[in-house]
C-alpha cells in the first residue's frame, strides 16, 4: 500500500509538471507572439509615415530595422522591393496569406516557415494609398524551439520537484498508515479505536470477523480433542478385549461377555462416526444453499414414532405422538435426522415406565414441532451448553446409553440453516421440552381461514 501510494504521489506530479509545462510554454507563445505582431505594426505605421525603407536610410533617420525585412509587393503579387534578398529570385507573393488580407482587410499577419530565409518568421502586411501592400517580417523561434530553450530548467525543475514529491509520499505514507498499523497490532485491544472516523465501521467489522475465527478456532481444536478422546475409549476396549480372546486369556464361557463389549463399542465408534461424518457435511452445506422442499411434517414424525418403537420398548419407554397434519419447507433428510435425534435422546435419557410424546401443531403462520419426555430432565446452569458438541450432562448415563454427545449440537446445526426457533425447557427430575417452531409452507391459506 506504502508504494501505492508514493507511486500515485510521483504520477500526480509528473502529470502536473507536463502539464503546467504545455500550458506555459503555449501562454508564452502567444504572449510573444501577440508582442511580435505589435513591434512590426507599429514598425509598419513608422515606415509608412518616414517613407524609409532601406536600413541605411533609416539608421540615418534613427530607426533600428536591422532584425526586420521590409517587402515592398505591387498589387499584381510581385515583389518591388526587398531589403534582404535580390527580388529577381523571388515568385510570386499575390497568395501568401498576410498580403491577401492586407488587400483585402487593409492589414493581415501570418506566421509561417519562410521558404526564401528558411527560417520561421512572423509577417505583417499593410496595405498603403496607392495599393502596394507594405510588408514586414521577423525572424522567430517556434514553440517547439522555445520549448527546446526551456528544456533544460524544465528537467532540472522535475528532478527537483520528483525529488520533494518522493520525500513527502514517504512522510505522508508513514504518517497514513502508522494508525493503520497500530490499529492492526493492538486489534484484541477494544478501546483502541482508529484515528480516521471512516475506518470505524471497517474496524468494527474486521474485529468481528477476527473473533469469530478465533472462536471458530478454539472450537475446531476442543472438537479435535474431543473426538479423539471420544473415538480413543471405544477403541481401546475392543482392542482390549481383542487381545484377551487373543491370547486365550479368558475362559470359554467369557468369551461371549466379551464379544458382546466388543459389539457395543464397536457400535458406538460407529454411532460416534457417523454422526462426526453429519456434522462435517452440515459445516459444508452452510456454504451452500440449501434444497427446500414441501414436507408433511406430522406424516414424517409418524414414522420416526413407528420406527423407534422398538428401541422405546427397549428402555421401557412408551413413545407416542399427537397433533394435526402440517407442512413445513424444508430438506427432508435434515428433517428426519432431528426428528430421529430428538425422539432418541428422549427414549436414552428418559426413566423407566417412562413416555415420550412427540406433538405438531399449526400456530397462525407457524408449525412447532415439540418433543416432551418425562425423563431425567437437565439442570438450569447445563441448559445452555447441551447443545455444544460432546457435551454431556451426565457422561456416565451418557456412555452407558451409547450417546455421543452429538445428537443435540447436530439438530441445533440443522435448526439454524432451516431459520427456525428452538427452544429449551426442562427441569430435573421433571423431564425435558424441547420445540422447533418452522415457518408453515401454508402460510397464507392459514392466515385466509
Amino acid at each position: 500500500m506504502k508504494n501505492k501510494i508514493q507511486q500515485e504521489f510521483i504520477l500526480v506530479a509528473l502529470l502536473s509538471i507536463l502539464l503546467t509545462t504545455v500550458s506555459v510554454t503555449a501562454v508564452f507563445y502567444d504572449f510573444f507572439k501577440r508582442e511580435i505582431v505589435d513591434e512590426l505594426r507599429t514598425c509598419a505605421q513608422v515606415l509608412q509615415s518616414t517613407g524609409v525603407l532601406d536600413r541605411q536610410e533609416a539608421a540615418e533617420a534613427g530607426l533600428e530595422l536591422e532584425s526586420v525585412r521590409i517587402t515592398l509587393i505591387d498589387m499584381d503579387g510581385t515583389v518591388i522591393y526587398d531589403n534582404d534578398v535580390e527580388i529577381g529570385g523571388l515568385d510570386n507573393h499575390k497568395e501568401r496569406p498576410e498580403v491577401e488580407l492586407a488587400r483585402e482587410q487593409g492589414e493581415g499577419q501570418a506566421v509561417r516557415r519562410s521558404n526564401t530565409l528558411e527560417r520561421n518568421a512572423f509577417y505583417y502586411g499593410v496595405r498603403q494609398e496607392d495599393g502596394t501592400v507594405l510588408r514586414v517580417a521577423k525572424e522567430a523561434s517556434s514553440i517547439w524551439d522555445i520549448f527546446r530553450s526551456a528544456l533544460p530548467i524544465c528537467v532540472f525543475l522535475t528532478l527537483l520537484i520528483l525529488m520533494l514529491c518522493y520525500l513527502l509520499s514517504v512522510r505522508a505514507t508513514k504518517a497514513l498508515m502508522a494508525p493503520i498499523t497500530q490499529l492492526a497490532e493492538h486489534l484484541d485491544e477494544q478501546e483502541t479505536m482508529p484515528v480516521y472516523k471512516e475506518m470505524i465501521p471497517f474496524v468494527n467489522k474486521i474485529r468481528k470477523q477476527h473473533e469469530d475465527i478465533m472462536r471458530n478456532a478454539k472450537m475446531r481444536q476442543d472438537f479435535t480433542a474431543n473426538v479423539s478422546h471420544e473415538l480413543k475409549t471405544p477403541l481401546t476396549s475392543i482392542s482390549g478385549y481383542a487381545e484377551l480372546i487373543e491370547h486365550n486369556m479368558v475362559s470359554q464361557a467369557d468369551i461371549p461377555r466379551f464379544a458382546g463389549e466388543i459389539h457395543r463399542s464397536a457400535t458406538r465408534l460407529l454411532t460416534t462416526i457417523n454422526d462426526i461424518i453429519k456434522l462435517s457435511e452440515l459445516d459444508v452445506m452452510e456454504t451452500t444453499t440449501l434444497v427446500l422442499e414441501r414436507l408433511p411434517l406430522y406424516q414424517m414424525a409418524e414414522n420416526c414414532v413407528d420406527m423407534l418403537q422398538v428401541n422405546a420398548e427397549k428402555h421401557h419407554v412408551t413413545l407416542g405422538i399427537t397433533g394435526e397434519p402440517a407442512y413445513i419447507m424444508g430438506n427432508r433428510e435434515m428433517v428426519e435426522e432431528v426428528l430421529y435425534n430428538l425422539c432418541d435422546n428422549a427414549i436414552r435419557y428418559n426413566n423407566k415406565d417412562g413416555s415420550v410424546t412427540v406433538r405438531v401443531n399449526q400456530e397462525g403462520d407457524k408449525v412447532s414441532l415439540c418433543v416432551e419426555d418425562t425423563g431425567i430432565g437437565i439442570p438450569r446452569k447445563h441448559q445452555s451448553r447441551v447443545f455444544e458438541r460432546f457435551y454431556r450432562v451426565d457422561k456416565s448415563r451418557s456412555k452407558a446409553t451409547g450417546g455421543t454427545g452429538l445428537g443435540l449440537a447436530i439438530v441445533k446445526h440443522i435448526v439454524a440453516q432451516h431459520e427456525a426457533e428452538l427452544k429449551l425447557e426442562s427441569e430435573p427430575g421433571q423431564g425435558t421440552r424441547i420445540t422447533i417452531v418452522f415457518e408453515n409452507a401454508d402460510k397464507s391459506d392459514t392466515i385466509d381461514h
